[in-house]
């Protein structure tokens, strides 16, 4: 496969590729790796596979799959931002994992002949401007009978499961407003299924994961959403004065989660899959 570079600096990015946010996306992995590795053994991923990873960022998902297909598998990671996959190559190596590799690309620039046994993906299609030209474009990479397997979010039960508790309810609807200032689509996991039919796939296979907790670390996977778009927030009038002083609203989204007696959810994870019956 070859690909097309959009120049060094990658496109808009609602939560942008600093270290802190490479770090928010590594512990947010921690949590939802069980989800994403049974998902990805149900849509068949396995030993000795060849697999695309779109959106591959700091190298999580890809690196799950590794695990999957072996060393005689092989991963390929497509990856728009230059620092994002030199930190997924170092990490890669220090995990000891020699069957994966990354390319510099945007998602709508990918070309070439060879096929794929699966197509993956966590979180991207929502970030892009066109996610149903660049899933018809990645799905022509994957072989007759392969997946096509994606990972969104669906940020409806989110906000009705927040709004018992009225500071972290403001929490989650500041980061759904913003991004929806950002033009993501926070329902792109229920979109999923319309979308897969209107490229010529089948009616995908899809559940919906919700987990819960209520320590500071599961808590703190939100919060740090919230940290990485508050620029964001800012440029686009989104008001954050509801919230308080910042460096404290963790200590208080605790308070009130403790007093309460109860927990709270990480963004809904949607995941669908389904194989490629004819060519694309």
């Amino acid at each position: 496969m070859t690909t097309a570079t959009t120049g060094n600096a990658p496109c808009d990015y609602a939560l942008g590729y600093t270290d802190a946010e490479h770090e928010r996306l590594i512990r947010q992995a921690s949590f939802i790796a069980p989800v994403t590795e049974r998902f990805l053994r149900e849509a068949g991923v396995g030993t000795g596979q060849r697999v695309l990873d779109l959106g591959s960022g700091v190298g999580d998902v890809s690196m799950a799959i590794a695990r999957l297909v072996g060393p005689m598998g092989e991963v390929v990671g497509i990856e728009r931002d230059r620092a994002s996959i030199s930190k997924a190559q170092a990490r890669c190596e220090a995990a000891g994992f020699h069957n994966v590799s990354f390319e510099h690309a945007d998602v709508s620039d990918l070309h070439g002949e060879k096929s794929f046994d699966a197509v993956v993906g966590r979180f991207i299609l929502m970030f892009l401007p066109d996610p149903e030209a660049a899933l018809r474009s990645v799905a022509s990479f994957v072989r007759l009978g392969g997946a096509v397997a994606f990972q969104e979010v669906s940020w409806i039960p989110m906000l009705a499961l927040g709004a018992r508790l009225p500071l972290w309810s403001q929490v989650v609807c500041t980061i759904h407003q913003t991004l929806l200032h950002s033009r993501a689509n926070p329902e792109m996991g229920l979109d999923l299924y319309p979308l897969y039919q209107r490229i010529g796939l089948p009616a995908p296979n899809m559940h919906m994961d919700v987990l819960l907790g209520s320590t500071p670390g599961f808590t703190d996977v939100i919060l740090g959403v919230l940290r990485s778009l508050c620029p964001l927030a800012v440029k686009n009038d989104v008001p954050l004065s509801a919230l308080g002083d910042m460096e404290t609203l963790p200590e208080r989204v605790q308070t009130e989660i403790a007093s309460s007696n109860t927990v709270v959810s990480v963004v809904p994870l949607v995941s669908a899959f389904s194989r490629k019956t004819a060519k694309m």
